[in-house]
């Protein structure tokens, strides 16, 4: 059975206002995520379920489904603050996404097959899909046997300012926590640093796992879902800021020892625009993948 691939893209809206994060940096102009498609397909997936906005639905169909017909199999499902369970009601004054996790529970249904999670404005890299298609596609004969790249976070920074990233800790090759760390940089001596909560400068080794959201999961995980976002439900229902993630989630199920997580290298690195001034050094990576034969031009001919 090929594994899906569930896209996180309901968040394209808000944060960057409609549709401009489709940002065309490749030199056809191809976006990140049609990328992160292409290196799906070629590393196995048999479908991209995507996860939006219903008011760009129209939009969305037409400016980026379109363009993977003949290519892939494609699904949209559909976030908003109203889809809570039975019981529960959206308070009035709840403008903000109830999260990534949330985001993750409206596939439940479309999607009946292990499957990978990845943000749409990251670029992952062809490694980094390859070993996580190959643990999805192997046989899974119990619940809770789930799998996360763990980039190394040397591979994960940018020259134009500091990124917040999810620090993960592990055993015999298994996650066993992530702390998100906020401003992890170079220092002056090129060393890779991060500030903790008690102000302490401290040092992280470049092959540090970091996670960049990109998950493994089989069905079962929407079950742990549904019982812990009511328990979320229960505690910030009239908080209009708190959000539900994936890895509080997927900390409860290992904690509870209800699941594992295998950890996955991999060599790729990511790059993103996190900075205006990163844009013009990802236009310039994808112009050299093109140049050096990784990727065709265009990415998808009709």
């Amino acid at each position: 059975m090929k594994p899906t691939l569930f896209v996180l893209a309901a968040g394209m809206g808000s944060r960057y206002g409609g549709l401009k994060q489709l940002d065309g940096l490749g030199p056809n102009g191809e976006t990140i995520m049609d990328y992160s498609i292409y290196d799906a397909l070629k590393a196995g997936f048999g479908k991209v379920v995507f996860v939006i906005r219903r008011d760009f639905e129209k939009d969305f169909r037409e400016k980026v489904l379109s363009k993977y017909e003949g290519h892939i199999p494609v699904d949209v499902v559909f976030q908003s603050t109203d889809s809570l369970p039975e019981g529960y009601a959206c308070p009035v004054d709840r403008t903000k996404p109830w999260g990534t996790n949330h985001a993750v529970m409206m596939a439940d249904g479309a999607i009946k097959e292990p499957f990978a999670v990845i943000n749409a404005d990251d670029f992952y890299g062809r490694d980094a899909f390859e070993v996580i298609a190959k643990e999805l596609s192997r046989e899974h004969d119990r619940p809770g046997d789930y799998c996360m790249v763990g980039f190394r976070v040397g591979n994960t920074l940018t020259e134009n300012g500091t990124v917040a990233r999810g620090v993960c800790s592990t055993k015999d090759g298994f996650l066993t926590g992530v702390v998100e760390r906020t401003s992890i940089g170079y220092d002056d001596e090129k060393n890779i640093v991060f500030t903790d909560e008690n102000g302490n400068v401290c040092k992280l080794a470049p092959e540090t796992p970091v996670s960049m959201n990109m998950w493994g999961f089989t069905p079962d995980y929407f079950d742990f879902s549904k019982r812990e976002f009511k328990k979320f439900l229960d505690a910030n229902i009239d908080n209009p800021k708190a959000e539900f993630y994936i890895p509080t989630v997927v900390d409860t199920v290992i904690k509870n020892n209800e699941a594992t997580v295998k950890v996955l290298d991999t060599d790729s690195r990511w790059f993103g625009v996190t900075y205006a001034g990163d844009r013009q050094g990802v236009v310039d990576k994808f112009a050299r993948l093109h140049q050096d034969g990784v990727y065709p031009s265009p990415l998808f001919k009709k």
